[in-house]
């Protein structure tokens, strides 16, 4: 008998160990899932936009893509950072919410999404969202930018935010910080030590002092909604954690009650 049970131990052991060698060595290709394209090709929306290439290093090109509003003296702009998932063409959906709002919609690629290019860190990516605002600062005030995250943008945006003023802060589908996402899957493994991008969101929104609005849907199978619930405790009251029912990863922005909060907040 315990022959047999020490036997399924080490078959458990190796399992275990298998599993947690394969988070390691291949969690950027789970966690990201990039989609670049040519400096060359073309990029077609149904909005009015222009492209812009920010030659950040001798080896790495940011890539923006700035949409208009649909009115000649935009009220602001909003300062969009996707998720982790192709690039710009996938998101420009979203750019429809805040254009027919009055407002610009500026949406960058991280390196290696797109057409941007260089080399894909977390400092690289507070580094150009960095950058991102100080390009809308010389067009806009501080209280006419909103830095929008969805989803892997979250932690980005919220980053970005403890470092600029901004007339607020919106978060779609936000997440606790990366190695929880993981932890949520999977708590048997030491996630904390494993996982290279922390993007601790937990940690910037408590050091926002602007205006905070988290949306996140009950139905998330991605980033779940318990996952988001976590950063609650660090919001000020007057911050807005607004939960829709039935709401899945990518489908917020059909729900009534999004709309009307970004027309209350965008008037």
């Amino acid at each position: 008998m315990k022959k047999i049970v020490f036997r399924w131990l080490k078959v458990f052991i190796l399992i275990y160990c298998l599993i947690g060698i394969a988070i390691y060595y291949g969690q950027d290709k789970i966690l990201f899932h990039p989609q670049p394209v040519t400096a060359q090709s073309q990029y077609s929306f149904p909005s009015p936009f222009k492209e812009v290439n920010i030659p950040y290093s001798k080896k790495s090109n940011i890539n923006i893509i700035q949409f208009a509003a649909n009115q000649p003296q935009p009220k602001g702009v909003v300062l969009y950072f996707h998720g982790n998932k192709q690039n710009i063409a996938r998101y420009a959906k979203a750019a429809p919410d805040f254009i027919n709002r009055g407002y610009e919609v500026w949406m960058i690629d991280y390196p290696g999404f797109g057409k941007s290019t260089g080399e894909f860190t977390e400092q690289q990516l507070y580094d150009w969202a960095l950058v991102f605002y100080k390009l809308a600062q010389a067009r806009y005030s501080k209280d006419s930018i909103i830095i929008y995250g969805k989803s892997m943008g979250t932690g980005i945006a919220a980053q970005l935010a403890t470092r600029r003023d901004c007339k607020a802060l919106i978060l779609e589908a936000p997440y606790y910080s990366f190695p929880s996402i993981i932890g949520s899957w999977l708590p048997v493994y030491p996630v904390n030590n494993m996982i290279r991008f922390k993007l601790p969101t937990w940690q910037y929104v408590q050091e926002v002092t602007n205006p905070i609005i988290i949306f996140h849907g009950t139905s998330d199978n991605t980033i779940p909604y318990r996952n988001s619930k976590k950063l609650i405790p660090y919001l000020k009251p007057t911050d807005e954690f607004i939960t829709i029912e039935g709401a899945k990863h990518n489908d917020i922005a059909t729900f009534p009650i999004y709309k009307q909060k970004l027309d209350s907040l965008l008037k």
